[in-house]
């Protein structure tokens, strides 16, 4: 148990490396020069300007800047924002609570609808209720969640006025819109997912040795069936969490909902390196955590699971 723990530690580490390494870099071969964006239009010679990069350490080599980037993380320092001045992770965590509310509320939609729709198209294999669901759950697979989302402010709050087309964090009407554009790609796609998991089970040949020793179809169906086919569904919806948060960029910005997507997206307008840097590495280690606490998981779900 423990050492498969210890693997599972360093892989995530790997992907954390991997992941700074990654953003750093695509950030500082991106045109432009990120010391006139937190100028903006103020008229400032060319002194100044080697001065303030010397200042924010832009002058040093890459390897010197990722290396000091890194050491500052790991004191539990993402840096300071270049357009506030305010510490990135005290934006971050101030931001968080509204993403992670959106987040929970489209996982909990998409995670009721996907599997109520999936084993319904299931159970009715090979009819025209299937071929319907079928068609209904790659169009929602299909559709952008923009333009899906501008169609529900269309509709809910143009047309009926039923519900605000923008969305304030404290509002739960405001909360209804981004969440079901956030999470209809998400359900549908775990429809077909459970579509095909429980399938896959129905043919396999222990549920006829399970007939054999008088097991009912229900008992067939829950015990066996169901629970073998949780690997799976278990894994996606763990991961769903992650997507819709990083899906949230999209909705928040749609919606003009405060959160880590909106936070982002205007951080990457502004050139906000560390800002930039912070919300990619924040959603990344929840990423992680949220894949390893899914394979401890397993062995709960699937006793054929064994952690050495």
């Amino acid at each position: 148990m423990w050492q498969y723990l210890g693997r599972r530690l360093l892989t995530s580490l790997s992907v954390l490396i991997g992941v700074s390494i990654f953003t750093f870099l695509m950030l500082h071969f991106v045109p432009g020069d990120p010391v006139h964006a937190l100028l903006g239009r103020q008229a400032v010679s060319p002194e100044r300007l080697e001065e303030i990069r010397q200042e924010l350490g832009f002058n040093d080599p890459i390897p010197v800047q990722y290396l000091n980037y890194i050491t500052d993380v790991l004191q539990g320092d993402l840096g300071r924002s270049l357009k506030n001045n305010r510490p990135v992770l005290d934006s971050i965590l101030e931001q968080f609570p509204s993403t992670l509310q959106l987040t929970v509320a489209a996982l909990i939609i998409s995670s009721l609808f996907g599997i109520i729709i999936g084993s319904l198209n299931a159970a009715v294999h090979n009819t025209w209720l299937d071929k319907v669901l079928s068609v209904l759950t790659i169009s929602g697979i299909s559709i952008p969640s923009f333009f899906f989302g501008l169609l529900l402010i269309l509709f809910f709050s143009v047309r009926l006025n039923w519900l605000p087309a923008t969305a304030k964090s404290n509002d739960p009407k405001g909360l209804i819109l981004p969440a079901i554009t956030l999470a209809v790609g998400e359900a549908c796609w775990l429809a077909r997912l459970v579509r095909s998991s429980i399938l896959e089970e129905m043919n396999k040949s222990y549920q006829w040795t399970a007939r054999a020793k008088g097991a009912s179809e229900r008992t067939i169906m829950v015990h066996h069936v169901i629970r073998n086919s949780l690997i799976p569904i278990v894994t996606a919806i763990s991961l769903q969490f992650v997507y819709l948060m990083a899906g949230s960029v999209v909705v928040e910005s749609i919606f003009a909902r405060q959160g880590i997507g909106r936070l982002a997206v205007t951080a990457i307008q502004n050139r906000d390196f560390p800002l930039v840097q912070g919300t990619v590495s924040f959603i990344a280690v929840i990423y992680v955590l949220i894949n390893t606490i899914t394979d401890l998981i397993y062995a709960v779900v699937d006793p054929r699971v064994r952690l050495k």
